[in-house]
């Protein structure tokens, strides 16, 4: 692999969350029976005309924005023309030499911390092709059609990515943007979001690429790394073998980690692009794109950086807490309400438990933070016994299982449970004196110079109470006593 370089691009396909399809008024609902949401225009019946959806364009042109793209004035829509049987018409409305967007760019963060500018080639409209449904039927293949004319977002990167690492990355940026933009669901399993890569290598230094395959229709993060890698060893292979790399199409086989070939690649003139002579161009106002870009959000990267300059954030934590929009708004609700300013560390205690425990118990239990069952307040009012010694961070995570489990606010369970954290100086000196009593070796062994002992004797303190005396508290009293000394006796202030 030292000797060569990988050369990476992603044709990135997200489907539209408009209510109805891009050239007809069918609905574009996930999970309807087979043809039961397609009409006439979907099925190209002879004399049907389409209409184009303007949902559709706003959606685009708001993606655009949001990656600072040059948004055409004038676009027009093509006859895409090849066969397949789950394409009526033999022919895909795409967009061809005047897409909606053109040339613009998101930046990346590699594992590193460094930043990589990767270029998009533009963004088209199209409308999606219908589905061959291969199972359950015997000696047949069926055609449901309920996709055929869903509003797509085809988003072409520049061959800038030089790893699979960076190309998830990539794609995980873009999926991040349009769920941000509410222009896509992101929805990998149901395929509103998925993506073709195309992957060549040359040797180190060489300027021409190299002969690119494309693998197609791939629907999750860790099916893109792991087709690229294949592919790579696989190209390397041949040609250090002494053969050739074929221009083609593959798949990529998640059950044998393989990519095989599908087809030989098409060039543009295979598909006979012609203007659309149903379709009039799209032609945009001035006024029209000032109206979208008012809509815009605050963007991953904006938000990003809002947490870090206002909570005090590293960037990682600022990165991960930004990833969606209701992630972000579930930390800040979080920091709200446990009364925390900007700057303060409760928001860093707040960062750490959403992060945390309740990112563990949401991948767990396989929900997104919309479905928590923990709500942010709720989460703020068990941080705020930690910021109060009512209880340590360890009673903490014992509280918040509960809590995940049941529904019981965080008092109500520290109070059914005695969970509260013992702060009487003089309790705690009780129980440190009778540990002492009890271990003379491990005392005398202390004193001698073994200093790790230290943490032998908080474990037994807090063995004796329950895991409940104030560490910090224990930390300090312990220290005195052990060293012979006589501890202060007042509670902690």
């Amino acid at each position: 692999m030292s000797n060569w370089e990988v050369v990476i691009g992603l044709e990135i396909h997200a489907q539209l969350a408009t209510r109805s399809k891009i050239f007809s008024g069918s609905p574009t609902a996930y999970g309807a029976a087979p043809n039961t949401q397609a009409d006439l225009v979907d099925l190209a019946y002879p004399g049907v005309l389409p209409v184009f959806n303007g949902e559709a364009l706003r959606m685009a042109v708001k993606f655009g924005l949001a990656i600072d793209a040059q948004i055409a004035p004038r676009s027009v829509f093509a006859r895409k023309n090849y066969f397949y049987p789950d394409l009526p018409k033999g022919y895909q409305i795409s967009q061809y030499e005047q897409p909606v967007v053109g040339k613009g760019a998101i930046t990346i963060v590699l594992d590193d911390g460094s930043v990589k500018r990767i270029g998009v080639t533009r963004a088209h409209l199209e409308e999606d092709a219908g589905k061959s449904l291969h199972e359950g039927i015997a000696n047949a293949s069926g055609i449901d059609l309920n996709r055929a004319g869903t509003p797509l977002l085809e988003i072409v990167s520049e061959p800038d990515m030089r790893s699979a690492k960076e190309a998830v990355a990539y794609m995980k940026k873009i999926h991040t943007l349009v769920r941000y933009l509410e222009i896509c669901d992101g929805n990998m399993q149901e395929g509103s979001f998925r993506c073709d890569a195309n992957v060549s290598v040359r040797r180190h230094g060489a300027e021409k690429f190299g002969t690119r395959a494309e693998i197609k229709n791939l629907n999750s993060f860790r099916f893109v790394e792991k087709a690229i890698q294949y592919e790579v060893a696989r190209q390397i292979e041949i040609i250090e073998s002494g053969g050739k790399v074929v221009q083609e199409t593959r798949l990529y086989d998640s059950d044998k980690h393989e990519t095989r070939s599908m087809r030989s690649k098409e060039e543009a003139n295979d598909y006979r692009y012609f203007p659309d002579p149903d379709l009039l161009p799209l032609e945009m106002e001035a006024g029209f794109i000032a109206e979208v870009r008012a809509t815009l959000p605050e963007l991953p990267d904006e938000k990003a950086a809002r947490f870090a300059r206002d909570f005090a954030l590293s960037g990682y934590d600022a990165g991960v807490l930004s990833a969606s929009r209701e992630l972000g708004a579930y930390f800040e609700a979080v920091v709200a309400a446990l009364g925390s300013a900007p700057g303060q560390t409760h928001a860093k205690l707040a960062a750490n438990w959403v992060m945390g425990e309740l990112s563990g118990m949401l991948n767990r239990d396989n929900l997104e933070i919309t479905d928590s069952r923990i709500s942010a307040r709720a989460l703020a009012d068990l941080l705020r016994r930690i910021v109060d010694t009512t209880i340590s961070g360890k009673i903490a995570k014992e509280v918040f299982e509960s809590m995940w489990t049941d529904g019981k606010p965080a008092d109500a369970i520290i109070e059914e449970r005695g969970l509260k954290q013992i702060t009487d100086s003089g309790a705690i000196e009780s129980v440190i004196d009778e540990i002492m009593a009890a271990n003379p070796k491990q005392l005398a062994d202390y004193r001698s110079g073994k200093d790790k002992l230290f943490g032998f004797f908080v474990g037994q303190v807090m063995k004796a109470t329950g895991g409940k005396a104030n560490p910090a508290q224990l930390n300090e009293l312990l220290k005195t006593k052990l060293a012979g000394g006589q501890a202060a006796s007042a509670p902690l202030s």
